[in-house]
């Protein structure tokens, strides 16, 4: 079962396409893979925060705000990324260390 993105990854999916060229509703809502009624939902919410714009020829282009949000985002990612990676060294650690105690009580036991 696959891990389900939150509002900000979801918000991060939509600025990356409309960061590029010919960024229509249809290939934001392909390329973010969202549905339509979402795509529509979270496209007002993009438009009302100042992140997106609708140029009129119905492509949607970043503002500098929309900019700004990717950047702090990737910076965000890249930090929540490393304190993952801690967590499971502590995890490993937490575990060899039980694994110690497991192997000290069956040798106990033994004897």
């Amino acid at each position: 079962m696959g891990k389900y993105r939150s509002k900000l990854q979801i918000v991060a999916d939509m600025l990356s396409v409309a960061s590029g060229d010919d960024a229509k509703k249809t290939r934001i809502m392909y390329l973010a893979n969202l549905s339509w009624d979402l795509l529509n939902r979270y496209l007002d919410e993009l438009v009302e925060a100042g992140l997106v714009m609708d140029n009129r020829s119905g492509c949607y282009v970043l503002t500098s705000k929309g900019k700004l949000f990717l950047y702090r985002f990737s910076e965000y990612s890249r930090r929540c990324e490393k304190v993952d990676e801690h967590l499971n060294n502590l995890e490993k650690e937490k575990q060899d260390l039980e694994n110690m105690c497991s192997k000290e009580k069956e040798l106990r036991a033994r004897s």
